[in-house]
């Protein structure tokens, strides 16, 4: 079974309690929260009070993952809304080693995101440090993009990366996850997928949740 991070992004948020507990019910590994700050993407999403609202209710690890920029002036906070993992991108982060070691010591699991368009050399000398890669499979910033098809190769590369260095990096995959591209991305060496319009969309998001888990 492959790990489903539905993305809280697409949920209901005059229902944002409903629809936590309802991933707490189902069978999600954990509750992706995107957050945007309409300068590294062109889009604004929710901040640290939602954060923590969303913290209140959750029973499942928090997957913070930050498209803005300067994201190491915010990990005490990411910490502080409970969160178990924080993702941060390569484009955003000059020192990204040093990024890395702060998330690491203020407790989180520390996670590199790439885009489409950047190559997987961007994180070559920091694979060994990474409890887990994002792999964008759309360019970021809005939710229901068509999937780049080229990430499936990205994905099967990272993943001789990860077993050539000794990494025990987990790959997570985000963009354009469906019944068809999901048993696609498993094959291609995925651990964890990131689906939200089509969780949130689907007329039972558990079942949905469920149907993703088993391909």
């Amino acid at each position: 079974m492959i790990q489903i991070a539905p993305s809280l992004l697409s949920a209901d948020f005059a229902n944002l309690q409903r629809d936590v507990e309802m991933l707490n019910a189902s069978e999600a590994a954990m509750l992706h929260l995107d957050v945007m700050d309409g300068v590294f993407v062109p889009n604004i999403s929710f901040g640290f009070p939602v954060m923590k609202a969303i913290s209140a209710y959750a029973r499942k690890p928090l997957d913070a993952h930050l498209m803005i920029v300067d994201p190491q002036r915010y990990i005490s906070q990411v910490r502080d809304c409970g969160c178990a993992i924080m993702t941060v991108h390569a484009e955003a982060c000059t020192h990204l080693h040093r990024v890395i070691q702060q998330i690491r010591d203020a407790g989180m699991k520390a996670s590199v995101a790439l885009n489409p368009a950047t190559p997987l050399v961007m994180i070559e000398e920091v694979i060994a440090d990474l409890d887990m890669v994002l792999l964008m499979s759309v360019n970021p910033g809005f939710g229901g993009q068509k999937f780049i098809t080229a990430t499936l190769d990205k994905t099967r590369r990272l993943r001789k990366m990860i077993k050539s260095t000794g990494s025990h990096a987990e790959i997570q995959v985000d963009g354009g996850v469906n019944l068809t591209t999901a048993p696609q991305l498993s094959e291609a060496g995925a651990d964890i997928l990131v689906a939200g319009s089509f969780v949130f969309n689907s007329l039972d998001p558990a079942d949905t949740i469920h149907r993703l888990s088993i391909v």
